[in-house]
């Protein structure tokens, strides 16, 4: 299967090793004075190590990959001790990927093997190892009596939001109204956040320039099916090369189980609305 999957550019690679910590799932190991990905079955391709080389030699790649297997993953890391598998529990969690959060509970229940803490004791006592631009997180935003005039307030409620990096299990996409907005468009459009984003749940996207779409057609119907989204809004600029995100969120809403209302906003590059309508 093609997947997301870490690279080791070997040549760049000091051998320092100050990855192999910052893999929970034990995947990486120094062979021959290198770091090197021990198995493909071992990466979740979730990058957890990414940021903590310091020479800048470990990157996610796209490619040909055999499925991750969480099971084989625990057998590994379990005899690791309940410190290293709260880690990895931490790792799905913050990740936000509930099934194999799931998978690796019931390996521990199956193999009469004790758990750690709960979630919450979990998040509490564990630092968080995973790169800081894909961690999960909510905001609470003031009322906007209690802003100050001259300060206008975000309206984004949550991060990540590249599509790359969003997982469709996160609790704040459940049950929203999804705006899939193409990069340039809040900054093209003055009222963005006040306007279109205050309400809705964000992810971002470039159609010319980002690779891989086809994981982001599999997020959308996710997010159609799993998250049960309420409405997609899909906001590009005028530009042809944008037209691609619309035709990806409605091929997604097409072989999505679930039938989801689109919404297509196309912004002028002055900063205009030029056309605003269900699709």
């Amino acid at each position: 299967m093609k997947r997301q999957i870490i690279t080791i550019d070997h040549e760049t690679c000091t051998g320092c090793g100050l990855c192999i910590p910052n893999c929970p799932e034990g995947a990486i190991q120094l062979i021959d004075g290198k770091a090197r990905l021990v198995s493909d079955i071992m990466c979740d391709g979730l990058g957890a190590c990414l940021g903590h080389c310091p020479e800048g030699a470990i990157a996610i790649e796209e490619r040909e990959a055999e499925p991750y297997d969480e099971k084989k993953v625990m057998a590994n890391i379990v005899a690791q001790g309940e410190n290293t598998i709260k880690a990895h529990l931490q790792h799905l969690q913050e990740h936000n990927e509930t099934g194999l959060y799931n998978q690796a509970i019931e390996y521990c229940e199956q193999n009469n093997i004790e758990l750690p803490d709960s979630r919450e004791a979990t998040m509490a006592t564990t630092p968080f190892t995973g790169c800081p631009g894909s961690r999960t997180m909510a905001f609470e935003r003031k009322d906007a009596a209690e802003v100050e005039p001259e300060h206008q307030q975000s309206q984004l409620t949550h991060w990540p939001i590249q599509m790359h990096l969003i997982s469709p299990n996160a609790p704040h996409y459940k049950n929203a109204d999804l705006l899939l907005a193409a990069d340039c468009t809040a900054f093209a459009l003055g009222g963005f956040h006040n306007d279109y984003l205050k309400g809705k749940t964000l992810a971002i996207a470039c159609p010319r320039l980002d690779e891989g779409k086809e994981i982001y057609l599999d997020k959308l119907k996710a997010l159609a099916d799993s998250a049960k989204i309420n409405t997609l809004t899909v906001m590009i600029m005028q530009v042809p090369c944008c037209n691609g995100l619309l035709q990806l969120a409605r091929q997604a809403a097409a072989e999505a189980k679930r039938k989801v209302p689109v919404k297509c906003i196309i912004v002028g590059m002055e900063g205009n609305i030029l056309k605003e309508e269900w699709v």
